[in-house]
């Protein structure tokens, strides 16, 4: 056995990245400050957006996203089965309806032609989406340019779940321009590609938008007096003008997250240089990796492998000696449809038969800053003992 534990994914802490916290820790704001707006704009100058909205999680921002696109009750949010499950809750906080789009077999992302097809049957039905979450599936980009053309025929809006995706690229653009989509929304958990230790962010090029989430993300709270509805003018005065929350993120997180962000380019190279190098050793083992279209280039927060039908049998006894072995594998997703909460909305087994056969088969090894070659390897070794 290994004697150390390699996760499916992890933080690296630099001693630069702890050298900022300590500046907020010693200055006048640990909350509200100027870290926050600094790292809202040197992101949305990084992915090429107008506007960033930093929240407390990505969770956060996919909510008030929601709200700031005014989803309520008797509205349909369609997103995909193969995500966390918060790019549907958030549509449950608003009152509205779910439902899913099958993914395609070889990306594991929403399937252009399903989406095609469930959007001409709910025109029929009267059932269109008001949103459409598109969920960036281990890094990788769904087809944004055909959704957004789709958009335009229904009259969805959309709201790209990126929180595997920061750093990675569409048609040769960053993911988070939002030239296809109204909002998108980035995960900073410890997992993910970088991290603010907890936080997300939402970025947008509508102005009236990125106001919306702003007093969302606080209560519902505004201080432009020129806004002002009812209450007077005074210097002191602020207004709550709708029903919003205490989302926001704190100035250590956005130092934490600031830190990072400057390294961001290198640390998805490197992800991707681990993901080549499991190309070359796994192309022998009766495994598949998930296709990445030409378009695209991944930012990899998740390297999944896929059992051919033989191992598929065996997959519980694979994870498991694979944890034994000292390797954190974890599954990524359980479809949502499969979870209690929405099969008590009337999802069952069956409705979604591409995302239920990924789940069946799939797998996330290690890939994360600092995972060398050697790690690599006995992950091959370890997944050659176990399926021979």
């Amino acid at each position: 056995m290994k004697n150390k534990f390699l996760p499916y994914s992890r933080q690296l802490i630099t001693d630069n990245d702890i050298e900022e916290v300590k500046k907020v820790l010693k200055s006048d704001f640990i909350t509200q400050g100027p870290f926050i707006e600094n790292f809202e704009k040197e992101l949305a100058k990084i992915v090429n957006s107008k506007y960033g909205v930093a929240m407390n999680s990505a969770t956060s921002a996919l909510h008030i996203a929601c709200m700031a696109l005014n989803l309520r009750k008797g509205d349909y949010l369609w997103t995909s089965p193969i995500t966390f499950v918060a790019s549907a809750n958030c549509a449950r906080y608003c009152g509205a309806n779910v439902d899913f789009v099958d993914i395609d077999k070889n990306t594991g992302l929403m399937s252009i032609e399903q989406l095609k097809i469930k959007l001409k049957e709910a025109e029929k039905l009267g059932k269109l989406p008001k949103v459409i979450v598109p969920v960036h599936l281990t890094g990788c980009s769904c087809e944004m340019r055909e959704i957004h053309d789709l958009s335009k025929k229904y009259g969805f809006y959309i709201i790209e779940d990126a929180s595997h995706a920061i750093g990675g690229k569409y048609n040769n653009e960053a993911v988070g321009n939002c030239k296809y989509s109204d909002i998108t929304v980035f995960s900073f958990h410890p997992v993910k590609i970088i991290t603010s230790g907890e936080g997300g962010i939402a970025t947008t090029n509508n102005y009236s938008l990125s106001i919306k989430m702003r007093e969302l993300r606080s209560h519902g709270i505004t201080k432009d007096k020129t806004k002002f509805k009812k209450l007077s003018g005074e210097s002191w005065v602020y207004e709550q003008q709708s029903l919003g929350f205490n989302y926001r993120m704190n100035d250590i997180c956005a130092a934490l997250g600031l830190s990072q962000l400057r390294r961001l380019e290198k640390i998805v190279l490197e992800r991707n240089k681990q993901h080549n190098y499991y190309v070359k050793i796994l192309k022998d083992l009766p495994i598949n990796l998930l296709k990445i279209p030409d378009n695209v280039y991944s930012s990899f927060h998740l390297q999944v492998i896929q059992f051919d039908k033989k191992n598929i049998q065996n997959y519980n006894k694979i994870f498991d000696e694979l944890r034994t072995s000292g390797i954190g594998v974890q599954l990524h997703y359980i479809p949502v449809h499969f979870q209690p909460y929405y099969q008590d909305l009337g999802f069952k087994k069956g409705d979604f038969p591409s995302a239920e056969d990924y789940s069946s088969k799939s797998i996330s090894i290690p890939i994360f800053p600092g995972l060398n070659k050697e790690d690599q390897d006995y992950v091959k070794k370890s997944l050659e003992r176990i399926l021979y």
